[in-house]
């Protein structure tokens, strides 16, 4: 039975080849007069797009600052120095220039200067609710989070090893600016690892027990098999504009909720379980889901056997008759060897850490504390359940 929901999705979207030259009209639309343009690496720089973004605000009569140096998991001190920045030229519009890193670095930022009295890190602790933030605008270099049209926030508090997240629609971004050109120089593992977490973004919504929509099911099913597709055709053909195209709009898909209409709100347990794997091992995202993906799946696939089922027909192409456990199985096999021909890890050793049995508890522990209660829709997990998973991962 389908639930009631609320959709709401603000973005406003310009999309394709140029359209990165318009988000200083853009940024004054929204009522910007004084701009922090935040992205990561040199690349942005080398490619022209800084200077690109910086003169069509000039254009605009937009005053604008830059913080680069976003790094992948952005830190808590890079989010505390955009708030200095922004406090100190009077800042009242955040401009993020890159991927999800740099988009949820500026969402952070803009939390902060909203409200310069309160510790922005104390929205990621949980300990009180935003109530204002800083309009965001984002020219989006990385198909991969999302966080380009949805209310999602994540950052790593590199002090204590936290990697934790802050949802809420006040930092849903008033516009996205989405040129897949400037996707086409990335390396290949960050490409396939940007579509592991598109993927996830949607399969998080889709093994549920509380409730699906036939139209949600077939959304959500539809951009699995087009990521899949051009995943791979990106593996072998990484300037391929028409794959570029196609990933980087379902990036945006995947995240802004469209997927999850009508259910209980999805999963994303894989996702807080890899949030510790991120903080304490500094890993690749999406990596670090596909890696942790199987073994949650195995955990999970008898607590929500009709929706495995369903992805292994539908998602995986399984045409066996067989048991349901066994088609479930077949599944999440074929989900494997997908990573697989990708060059995605599924399991710790190929990822390329070996955690101890003290650090994966210590692992559980902190993403029970993170969940607040709410471990899973396909399976309410335990403690012992996500000790389990981290083990399972581990070959142990």
């Amino acid at each position: 039975m389908a639930n009631n929901f609320e959709y709401y999705s603000p973005t406003r979207v310009l999309f394709g080849k140029g359209c990165e030259r318009e988000a200083g009209k853009l940024a004054k639309e929204y009522g910007a007069t004084n701009v922090l343009i935040v992205y990561g690496g040199k690349s942005a720089i080398r490619s022209g797009l800084i200077q690109t973004v910086g003169e069509s605000l000039d254009e605009a009569g937009i005053r604008h600052q830059e913080l680069g140096g976003v790094v992948p998991n952005p830190h808590l001190d890079k989010v505390y120095e955009g708030i200095r920045i922004g406090k100190r030229e009077h800042v009242d519009f955040l401009l993020a220039v890159g991927g999800g890193s740099s988009i949820d670095t500026a969402k952070a930022i803009a939390y902060g200067l909203a409200e310069p009295e309160k510790d922005v890190w104390e929205l990621f602790a949980q300990e009180r609710t935003a109530e204002k933030c800083l309009p965001v605008g984002s020219v989006l270099t990385i198909a991969a989070a999302g966080s380009e049209t949805s209310k999602g926030c994540v950052i790593t508090n590199e002090m204590t090893g936290e990697k934790r997240a802050y949802d809420d629609n006040l930092a849903r971004p008033v516009f996205a600016v989405m040129n897949p050109e400037y996707t086409k120089t990335l390396p290949d593992y960050q490409t396939q690892a940007g579509c592991v977490d598109i993927m996830m973004h949607t399969m998080e919504r889709y093994f549920t027990n509380g409730g699906n929509m036939e139209i949600t099911d077939a959304l959500a099913e539809g951009l699995l098999r087009t990521v899949m597709k051009n995943a791979q055709i990106l593996h072998n053909d990484p300037a391929n504009y028409e794959a570029r195209a196609e990933v980087m709009w379902a990036g945006s898909i995947a995240h802004n909720d469209l997927t999850g209409c009508g259910n209980d709100g999805g999963d994303f347990m894989s996702h807080k379980l890899e949030h510790e794997m991120g903080g304490m091992f500094d890993v690749t995202h999406g990596a670090g889901l596909s890696a942790i993906w199987p073994s949650w799946a195995r955990t999970v696939y008898k607590d929500a056997l009709p929706r495995f089922v369903r992805y292994a027909r539908n998602v995986m192409g399984i045409t066996a008759e067989a048991s349901e456990e066994e088609i479930a199985f077949m599944g999440i096999a074929a989900m494997e060897n997908f990573y697989h021909s990708i060059g995605m890890p599924v399991n710790f050793r190929e990822l390329g850490i070996e955690p101890t049995d003290e650090q994966m508890e210590e692992m559980a522990k902190g993403c029970l504390r993170a969940s607040g209660g709410r471990t899973g829709s396909a399976r309410r997990l335990t403690l012992e359940d996500m000790v389990g998973i981290y083990r399972a991962a581990n070959g142990k």
